[in-house]
């Protein structure tokens, strides 16, 4: 069950530098076709989507609406925002896919086409194919652009790098930006190291650690003063959240952003086994157990397994596994039987899955030095060449992750003017 120890609070439509406040259930001054919803029960916690459409319709009262989001992006009831928003009377006139597309279930790096809704005829424009940002033909005629993405904590997701492009063609073409909030999934806590902006990317596009800690609102909020988008933002935050809570202790549903994170530990993991992706072995995909488990044909998992569990890391267990990659998208072992580990998160609260990935890293290293093949993707997954370098030379996990805990303290300092939430 959800937690809301703070109780309830006025919610607050957030600006850049302006809190609108209002009184759970007022309108905000819709007019014409839209009509706000009844107040819902104190403490529920509900995404932006719900809080835009029972306190917040002003924002999108007889504008043309643009929307940047997927299927995976829905209410309390499992209902999609593209659902929501039509069946709120909101005039959505075109509609933007990230990576993964809007049904969130083209595999990882396909560019997705343009497509038109055969029922609406509403124009479905990619941002993960020709183009990663907005032309301006795809704006023509907008008056608005909202953007519900489901981030999934990790800076290594593209929703971001999505939603900053489509701040900065808003930005040229003089339209509001505002971001239907949703829970970080994994909670605020912040681990990894942090990016150096020389590597940044569509995978990697803010100055942040790899588990950063905060929602893809706050991002914006951060992203539109680090990256100086001269843009007008508004954040619709989620009502009653606080930092601490995971998905499931919201009492939101769980649906997979993208076709490879099939669970909320999936998610937890990622933050750490996604740096793999930047290695010869394979991260599951194609399995049952993306992210939950790394391996390949070659690897010698008793001596791995030896070196990792003689950390005692806190929060997961690690064990040897056999699997087969099918159609895995990534090019890796498809059809191949692949030995592996797999990790078990036995504390979410003690779990660093950023060390953890260190260690594992540094294991494969040391016992598959020809094998392991950092490169490709891996620096700018790792937010620079500090992380491989490191690995290449032998330095022990310990040494690898000691200026981290100074580097998110800097953090968490620099991004407090951003926050929303308790």
């Amino acid at each position: 069950m959800a937690r809301h120890g703070h109780g309830a609070y006025r919610l607050r439509v957030i600006g850049f530098g302006v809190a609108i406040l209002a009184t759970a259930g007022c309108s905000g001054g819709a007019q014409g076709s839209l009509a706000a919803e009844a107040a819902p029960a104190p403490n529920i916690i509900r995404p932006g989507i719900e809080v835009l459409l029972t306190d917040s319709l002003h924002l999108v009262t007889d504008r043309r609406v643009g929307l940047v989001t997927n299927l995976a992006a829905v209410d309390r009831d499992g209902v999609s925002v593209i659902d929501r928003l039509r069946r709120g009377g909101v005039h959505l006139v075109a509609l933007f896919g990230p990576e993964h597309g809007l049904a969130a279930t083209a595999a990882p790096g396909e560019k997705v086409a343009s497509a038109v809704d055969s029922a609406t005829r509403t124009p479905i424009y990619s941002l993960y194919g020709s183009t990663i940002r907005p032309t301006p033909e795809m704006l023509e005629g907008l008056d608005i652009l909202l953007v519900d993405l489901p981030d999934v904590g990790t800076r290594y997701y593209t929703y971001t790098g999505t939603t900053i492009e489509v701040m900065r063609a808003a930005a040229a073409a003089g339209l509001r930006v505002v971001v239907l909030d949703r829970p970080n999934p994994i909670g605020g806590a912040m681990h990894g190291n942090l990016l150096d902006p020389a590597f940044a990317s569509l995978v990697g596009p803010l100055e942040v650690p790899m588990r950063h800690g905060l929602t893809l609102g706050e991002q914006a909020r951060l992203a539109r003063a680090d990256l100086d988008i001269d843009v007008k933002l508004t954040v619709v935050p989620v009502d009653n959240w606080e930092r601490d809570l995971w998905l499931e202790q919201t009492d939101l549903p769980f649906r997979a952003p993208s076709p490879n994170l099939k669970d909320v530990d999936a998610l937890f993991h990622y933050s750490g086994t996604c740096l793999f992706e930047g290695t010869a072995l394979s991260v599951g995909r194609g399995t049952d157990l993306p992210f939950h488990q790394v391996g390949a044909p070659w690897l010698d998992t008793t001596a791995v397994l030896a070196r990792v569990r003689s950390a005692n890391l806190p929060g997961v267990s690690f064990e040897g596994t056999r699997f087969r990659p099918r159609t895995p998208g990534d090019g890796k072992f498809a059809n191949t039987p692949v030995v592996g580990i797999r990790l078990r998160i036995t504390d979410r609260t003690a779990y660093d899955p950023t060390i953890t990935a260190v260690h594992l890293l540094a294991a494969v290293q040391a016992v598959h030095p020809d094998e392991i093949r950092l490169g490709g993707i891996f620096d700018k997954l790792a937010g620079g060449r500090t992380l491989r370098e490191s690995l290449q030379r032998g330095d022990t996990p310990a040494a690898i992750v000691a200026g981290w805990g100074a580097d998110l303290m800097a953090y968490r300092d620099r991004v407090t003017p951003y926050l929303l939430y308790p």
